[in-house]
């Protein structure tokens, strides 16, 4: 993995700002470390002075978009940058209103329930409620997710107008995880056929063995797919009773936060194929 800075013509010299380049490589350099880097890795990584690195880190640190594991030495991203992210999509104040839903419906099926939006060519995880038993799935924010084999993805590629939900599908390359996985293009049109029937999208081990996903599609006041929650726990915790009072809790969440969002029946007729 390498970060370049990048090239400017020479008429564009005079409007570079060097150190200005310098901190937003060390926080690419640092996205790609989830367990943070130590200022001699990042240092050698980017070929940065000690001067140098020492005042980006403690600048980036200050301003809140690094934070500093002491015992280990190291600086890793914090959620700010995320929360930039989120908030050029335009919708910021989705998360207002989606954490306490997430967090309710925690509470009603008791595993880990979670919320994501659409990245650039696959879903993005933004946010989580833990689930309540011992063992439970924990998600790290910014990972991405697949759309072909995951509840989320299938739930938002399910309600995406024609044209967006074909130059996704022209992304994809249908990666097998196991014996479960769809990965045919006809197959996985037909699923989100059924997807749009059920209201509701499933992993039934599609991409890990012995885990199970139910997601359902949040819809903003034109009927546009903005984001998924899901809920996901192992198989042997969710009997075919438990999926479907799980499903229809998660498809009512879903439709409480699409309503809150200015969503109606009516929305759909405003989304442009």
């Amino acid at each position: 993995m390498e970060i370049f800075l990048p090239n400017m013509k020479k008429e564009d010299e005079n409007y570079k700002v060097p150190n200005l380049e310098k901190g937003i490589a060390v926080l690419e350099y640092l996205s790609f470390y989830s367990q943070g880097k130590t200022l001699q890795e990042i240092k050698q990584a980017l070929e940065l002075s000690q001067t140098t690195t020492y005042r980006i880190l403690n600048t980036l640190l200050r301003l809140g978009y690094l934070f500093y594991e002491e015992g280990a030495k190291r600086y890793k991203v914090s959620r700010k940058l995320l929360t930039l992210g989120f908030r050029s999509l335009k919708e910021h104040n989705m998360l207002e209103v989606v954490l306490p839903r997430l967090q309710a419906l925690r509470d009603e099926v008791k595993e880990t329930v979670c919320f994501g939006v659409l990245g650039n060519e696959k879903g993005i995880f933004i946010e989580q409620a833990q689930g309540l038993h011992t063992f439970h799935f924990v998600l790290s924010p910014g990972k991405s997710f697949e759309l072909h084999c995951s509840a989320p993805g299938k739930a938002i590629m399910a309600y995406l107008p024609n044209t967006v939900r074909d130059r996704y599908l022209s992304y994809m390359h249908f990666e097998r995880y196991n014996s479960h996985t769809i990965t045919e293009k006809d197959v996985y049109l037909e699923e989100l056929e059924k997807v749009r029937k059920l209201g509701y999208a499933l992993d039934n081990e599609e991409e890990m063995t012995g885990v199970i996903c139910i997601g359902a599609a949040i819809l903003d006041y034109t009927g546009y797919p903005c984001g998924a929650i899901w809920m996901l726990g192992p198989k042997d915790r969710l009997p075919k009773e438990i999926m479907q009072t799980s499903a229809k809790a998660v498809m009512q969440v879903a439709k409480q936060i699409s309503k809150e969002l200015g969503y109606s029946l009516t929305s759909k007729m405003n989304v442009v194929k």
